[in-house]
């Protein structure tokens, strides 16, 4: 997927999380206990846990919340026990989805995202239909008027970062999902505002679509987010700012 197009998504998801904040609460509280869970409660040494707390800081979740998961997750507080699974499936025009899950109910869960799939002219794959087709990356927005690119590629190549590009008036980063915390922390050092920092399923390849075809891949991913269980949704889908401006 192109920048261009990657970006213009992100903004699109962003304008729906702040009108479901609270919803994003669960999500990431949900988010921070799987981490909490496999790696521990230390966010130090859990770079998961740490992933997931900085998600949290960022919509301003309440620090009680964030202790909250992270001792359900450790076990210091009983809860309901989720379990992760990827969904993988097609929407119009053959374009791939894939859905990040964090669920307590496997079945109830299926079942719920099958239904907005056909619901949006999709369908449900098996595993291993569409997943090869995206690759997990770090991913970083930057204004493009807070600091000169020749600077900006010195400090991200140095951090670890696979490639920078310009794009219309912001850079955009990306690196190796492993290569996030450093890349991150390395930005925050030059006082750098990341309008997006995040670890996504980056396409390997766009496909490009037209405007109809776009508009209906965007109605089925925000469906999709709005299943409680859902935390993440991706396509390999060219979105442009044009098919977010029409879709809003």
């Amino acid at each position: 997927m192109s920048g261009h197009s990657h970006w213009a998504t992100i903004k699109h998801k962003k304008g729906a999380a702040d009108a479901k904040r609270g919803k994003h609460f669960s999500k990431l509280s949900r988010a921070i206990i799987i981490a909490a869970r496999h790696g521990g409660g230390d966010p130090e040494t859990n770079l998961k846990l740490r992933y997931a707390i900085d998600k949290a800081r960022q919509i301003s979740m309440p620090k009680d919340n964030i202790e909250r998961a992270i001792k359900r997750g450790t076990g210091e507080v009983e809860g309901i026990t989720f379990e992760e699974i990827a969904y993988e499936g097609y929407g119009s025009g053959g374009v791939a989805i894939l859905v990040d899950v964090l669920t307590d109910s496997r079945n109830r869960t299926a079942s719920e995202v099958r239904k907005i799939f056909e619901r949006h002219g999709g369908k449900m794959a098996s595993a291993g239909s569409v997943k090869y087709l995206f690759e997990r990356k770090g991913l970083f927005s930057i204004d493009a008027s807070t600091i000169d690119e020749d600077t900006l590629l010195s400090v991200v190549l140095d951090a670890g970062a696979d490639d920078l590009k310009r794009l219309g008036n912001h850079f955009e980063v990306t690196c190796d999902a492993s290569a996030f915390l450093r890349v991150q922390e390395a930005l925050q050092k030059q006082g750098l505002a990341l309008t997006v920092a995040e670890i996504s399923q980056v396409p390997k390849d766009a496909v490009d679509v037209d405007a109809e075809t776009g508009k209906k891949i965007m109605r089925l991913m925000d469906a999709l987010d709005d299943q409680d269980d859902v935390q993440n949704v991706y396509c390999n889908a060219n979105i442009t700012e044009e098919m977010v401006a029409a879709a809003e």
